[in-house]
C-alpha cells in the first residue's frame, strides 16, 4: 500500500549539510541568547516600543539567516525553512496567549515574566531538537508515520477551530502538581527561582511558572513538530526555522499578550494552517504540493485572519462592543 520511505525525501530538498553548519548555527543561537540575558540582566517593565522593536530585530535574524540559506543551498531550501519559519511563527501565537493566561492566574509582576521565559524558551529548543530528531527518524524508517501525523494534524485543527476557550486552564493546573512535589513559597524573592523559606529550600512562584511554561510547550511542541516536518525533510532546516521563530517568542509576547480580543479569527487560521499541512502529509506519497505553493497558501491564510479580524474589531468598535486601545 506504501511506497519505499525513501521516495517521499524526493519530494524536497537533498541538502549536504557540513558539521561545522550545526556549529555555525547553535553558535548563533547561543549568541542571540547570550545578547538577549545581557540586555535583560536587570528585571524590568518591557515597554510596547522596547518590544516593537526586539520583535523586528528578531523577525530580521531569522531572515537573515534564511538568505543565508538561499545562498549557501537555493531557493528550494529557503522556500522549505521560510516555511517552517511562518508555521511555527503562526501557531506560537496561541503559546503567547496561553502565557499571559499562565502569568495572570499565578500573578507574576511583568518585570519578572521575561526571566521566566527566557529559561522557558532555552529549555524550549532543547525539546524542540530532540522531538524534530524522533520524528524525522521515524519518518525515514517508517513511512506510514507520515499518514499518522497528518491525520493528527487534521483531528487537531478541527479541534482547534471549534474548541478554544478555556484552552489555557488544564496547563495552569500544572502548578498544583509542582506543589506536590517541591514547596512553593507565596513570595517573591528578586528573580530567583529558588529561595529559603527558614532553613529549608524552596522554589518561588517563579519556578513554578517556569515549570507550566514548559509543561505548556511540550502540548505546543507536539502540534508544530509534525506541521514542520510537513513542509521539509531536511533536520537543519527544520530545526533553524524552529529556533528563529521560537528566539523571537519573548518580544513578541510582549507585543501581543493583551491583543487576543483583536486576533477574532486566530483560531480559524491556526486551525486551518495545521489541516493543510495534515493533509498534505497523508498524501505525501501520492501527491506532492511544491514548497512555494505551500509557503502561498499559509500565508495567505495568515494574512485573511488578520484582515478579517481588523475588519471586525472595527465593526465592534464602532457599535461599542470594544472599547479603543
Amino acid at each position: 500500500m506504501f511506497v519505499a520511505a525513501t521516495s517521499r525525501q524526493e519530494n524536497f530538498v537533498d541538502i549536504d549539510v557540513p558539521g561545522w553548519a550545526w556549529l555555525v548555527l547553535v553558535g548563533i543561537i547561543l549568541g542571540l541568547l547570550a545578547i538577549d540575558l545581557y540586555r535583560h540582566r536587570e528585571a524590568h517593565e518591557p515597554t510596547a516600543r522596547e518590544a516593537l522593536i526586539e520583535s523586528a530585530a528578531w523577525v530580521a535574524s531569522g531572515l537573515t539567516f534564511g538568505a543565508a540559506v538561499a545562498l549557501a543551498w537555493g531557493s528550494e531550501a529557503f522556500g522549505e525553512y521560510i516555511s517552517g519559519y511562518l508555521i511555527e511563527k503562526s501557531l506560537s501565537v496561541d503559546n503567547v496567549f496561553v502565557w499571559a493566561l499562565i502569568f495572570s492566574t499565578l500573578a507574576i509582576p511583568l518585570k519578572y515574566q521575561h526571566r521566566v521565559l527566557f529559561w522557558g524558551i532555552f529549555g524550549a529548543l532543547a525539546l524542540r531538537a530532540l522531538f524534530i530528531a524522533i520524528g524525522s527518524a521515524l519518518i525515514s524508517s517508517f513511512i506510514w508515520v507520515l499518514v499518522v501525523f497528518g491525520a493528527f494534524l487534521i483531528f487537531t485543527g478541527i479541534r482547534v477551530i471549534r474548541h478554544r476557550e478555556g484552552e489555557g486552564e488544564s496547563a495552569v493546573r500544572g502548578i498544583g502538581v509542582v506543589r506536590r512535589f517541591l514547596p512553593v513559597t507565596e513570595e517573591f524573592d528578586g528573580q530567583k527561582f529558588f529561595t529559603k523559606q527558614g532553613l529549608k529550600r524552596a522554589a518561588t512562584p517563579l519556578f513554578g511558572a517556569l515549570v507550566v511554561v514548559e509543561f505548556t510547550d511540550v502540548i505546543f511542541a507536539v502540534d508544530s513538530v509534525p506541521a514542520i516536518l510537513a513542509v521539509s525533510n531536511e533536520p537543519y532546516l527544520v530545526f533553524a526555522s524552529n529556533a528563529f521563530a521560537i528566539l523571537g517568542l519573548r518580544a513578541m509576547y510582549f507585543l501581543l499578550a493583551n491583543a487576543r480580543q483583536r486576533v477574532h479569527y486566530l483560531s480559524h487560521a491556526l486551525g486551518a494552517i495545521l489541516i493543510f499541512v495534515g493533509l498534505k502529509m497523508v498524501l505525501a506519497n501520492w501527491y506532492h504540493v511544491d514548497t512555494f505553493v505551500s509557503l502561498a497558501v499559509i500565508a495567505t491564510i495568515l494574512i485573511v485572519a488578520v484582515v478579517l479580524s481588523e475588519r471586525k474589531t472595527r465593526r465592534l468598535r464602532l457599535i461599542g462592543d470594544l472599547p479603543e486601545t
